[in-house]
């Protein structure tokens, strides 16, 4: 869209003020995007003041284009440094949210560049004719458009709820919640106050670490080896700082793909049962589990009747980004204040989005794209992992995770990851430094690079390739 918008920018010269450009058809047809680019591109025009569309007549160059000298005067907003900062011992202390560790990875790459940071599977492997007739046949549901229940649909909970729990969960304690990461923040919110730490794997999912900092939480880093957290050192930090919820990715953690051994995830249930403390259990990762993975351990949240556990899932990584359908799963007064802050934050999920993934998880097509993913996620991870091994001896790679979309690599010694994540960038490759993975200083620093926003293990190979040209350029 960007592309075509600066080719059409350019051509306008050739018109006449309010003279009539080319159809959209053939605007299609001269070069060769869809009606829905051209669509966006005249958008972006009109939103800068150089065309006009008149409803059936089309577009024109505008008569008197905005000049520069035109646009609105921008009023003084140094106030709001003030009203946006928080008294602490009689000074004026910012308050800021930083979302760049989440901007990292949700960024759109520029035209040409290779999508190797994103977190999301590539639109090739994404189920969009399933999703389309699901959204068309929930549509015509009796009441799609109705107001759902608070706590979503009954039939979709159920689904949930065996999930999760495999029968050890019941239906009435899940919540429908519009995605992973909204779930995530809900659950920060309601289990700990305002000021208090909050315990966290490190490295971890740099969303969860800026969600508990916009709320005024204490991230407090717990390390990790090859089987997890380390459950030695969450006993202490629990002890120590008096904290009262833990926030892990037990299955295919991110950013560094360790599954929680059996011995640790017994442990964690017990060190934060005996402290009085939730575990918050992100369990994102388990429908990528790749297609030699082998049987998955169950969530924490299936060994927990006590409700120590507090579980967090989506469909969202597994379908499309906009598909922000997950849930919430949680036992006593625990799953109270979860359903009165989610009330207060957004009411409700949409409907006709609930109807469409039950539709989705309830047809043929769901298990059949379970088992393409499952074997797509293999090969790609097969290609970046080869590939890395192959041609980047200095990047050390200690481990290839059976699921998951990325590979967490590490940098040697005083490496800029900055500098490289730009040297990449003007080579064409967007990858992902290390650092908004950790909450407190890092070890060393890291790359890391995801296989699933890419289209193929040829496009894979073309993205190394850039890197290495990246690596030279900064490395050495």
């Amino acid at each position: 869209m960007a592309e075509l918008a600066g080719i059409l920018r350019t051509e306008l010269n050739r018109y006449s003020p309010g003279e009539k450009l080319p159809s959209s058809r053939a605007l299609v047809d001269r070069y060769r995007v869809s009606p829905v680019t051209v669509s966006r591109a005249l958008a972006a025009l009109r939103a800068e003041g150089l065309v006009v569309t008149r409803p059936g007549a089309g577009a024109f160059r505008a008569t008197r284009p905005r000049a520069a000298e035109e646009a609105p005067r921008p009023g003084d907003t140094s106030w709001q440094e003030v009203a946006l900062s928080v008294e602490t011992s009689g000074e004026s202390v910012p308050r800021s949210v930083d979302a760049s560790g989440v901007l990292m990875t949700l960024a759109v790459p520029p035209p040409g560049a290779l999508e190797l940071h994103g977190g999301y599977l590539h639109p090739s492997l994404q189920p969009e004719r399933a999703l389309a007739a699901a959204l068309a046949r929930a549509g015509r549901r009796p009441g799609a458009w109705d107001r759902p229940p608070i706590e979503g649909l009954s039939e979709l909970r159920a689904w949930f709820a065996a999930e999760i729990g495999g029968g050890t969960l019941a239906p009435s304690e899940v919540l429908i919640t519009a995605g992973g990461q909204s779930a995530l923040t809900t659950a920060l919110r309601a289990l700990a106050p305002p000021g208090a730490p909050v315990l966290v794997e490190s490295p971890t999912y740099p969303g969860a670490v800026a969600a508990a900092r916009a709320f005024g939480l204490r991230p407090v880093p717990v390390p990790m080896d090859a089987d997890g957290v380390r459950t030695d050192l969450l006993e202490q930090a629990l002890r120590t700082s008096g904290a009262r919820v833990f926030l892990c990715q037990p299955l295919f953690q991110n950013p560094t793909g360790a599954v929680l051994s059996a011995e640790r995830r017994r442990e964690v249930l017990r060190v934060a049962r005996e402290a009085g403390a939730f575990v918050i259990e992100d369990d994102f990762a388990r429908r990528l589990a790749h297609e030699d993975a082998g049987p998955l351990p169950a969530p924490l949240a299936a060994d927990d009747p006590d409700g120590v556990v507090v579980h967090v899932c989506s469909l969202t990584k597994i379908t499309s980004a906009s598909l922000r359908v997950g849930a919430l799963a949680a036992r006593g007064p625990a799953l109270e204040r979860l359903r009165a802050i989610q009330v207060v934050d957004s009411f409700f999920v949409p409907r006709p989005l609930q109807e469409a993934a039950l539709e989705l998880v309830g047809s043929p097509a769901w298990t059949r794209h379970l088992r393409t993913v499952a074997a797509e996620l293999r090969t790609r991870r097969e290609a970046l992992a080869t590939g890395v091994r192959r041609d980047f001896p200095e990047l050390a790679l200690r481990h290839v995770p059976p699921g998951g979309f990325h590979l967490w690599l590490r940098l040697p010694d005083g490496a800029d990851e900055a500098a490289l994540t730009a040297a990449a960038q003007r080579a064409g490759v967007a990858v992902a430094p290390g650092r908004p993975y950790f909450c407190a200083e890092p070890p060393a620093p890291h790359l890391r690079l995801g296989f699933a926003s890419a289209a193929s293990a040829g496009e894979l190979a073309e993205g190394l390739r850039r890197l290495r040209t990246a690596c030279d350029e900064v490395l050495g």
